[in-house]
């Protein structure tokens, strides 16, 4: 499932948006920008909506679990 998600650097201005396939990744991308400063603004994807970070740490957890071994 897609899911982008929306940052901006405090009161600089402008929003931006990254997109990333899985929450897995998604949530990696979150790590990465909050390390740089950006504040996520939201998370959304077609089923799930707009989300908070803690949702997709749920969503990344439940897609962790479902993979196959070998993929790990």
């Amino acid at each position: 499932m897609q899911y982008t998600v929306v940052f901006g650097a405090g009161n600089k201005g402008g929003l931006r948006l990254a997109e990333a396939p899985t929450a897995l990744e998604a949530l990696a991308m979150i790590e990465v920008l909050q390390s740089d400063d950006e504040e996520i603004k939201f998370i959304r994807s077609p089923q799930e909506g707009e989300i908070g970070v803690e949702m997709l740490r749920l969503l990344a957890k439940e897609e962790e679990e479902e993979l196959p071994v070998a993929v790990r």
